[in-house]
């Protein structure tokens, strides 16, 4: 099995054909292959859930997100840290006493990120209505 680059459009990620017919327009660009592309990082639904709860809140505990987000500490864990891994969030680790306290907040790049995503989705959106 080949692994799939991120990179990839979202067309080519699910082995569609890069060359069919455009779906429409956003301010002047084509909905076809390639093109408003979601931030695949952000797109999925618990990575998503993180760091829009961090954008309200500014900073969230390890245990306050996975309430929450009603995930498992393995779940939370890995999604977090792909998060980390990209620049997305910080996490910050303490003690309170004898427990450990993690902390994530969301950084600069990730806020930048989550505001294109999120104009893509509101382009998709009134694109789909005007259709």
């Amino acid at each position: 099995m080949v692994a799939r680059s991120d990179a990839l459009s979202n067309d080519d990620a699910r082995g569609l054909p890069r060359d069919r017919p455009s779906l429409g327009s956003v301010d002047g660009q084509g909905l076809g292959a390639g093109t408003l592309e979601l931030d695949r990082l952000i797109h999925e639904r618990v990575r998503l859930g993180i760091v829009s709860a961090l954008a309200v809140n500014g900073s969230l505990t390890f245990t306050d997100l996975k309430s929450l987000l009603g995930t498992t500490d393995g779940n939370l864990s890995a999604h977090a840290r792909r998060l980390e891994d990209a620049g997305y969030v910080s996490c910050r680790k303490s003690f309170d006493g004898r427990t450990p306290r993690t902390e994530y907040e969301l950084t600069h790049r990730g806020r930048k990120q989550l505001e294109a995503y999120l104009d893509h989705m509101e382009a998709l959106i009134q694109a789909t209505r005007e259709g």
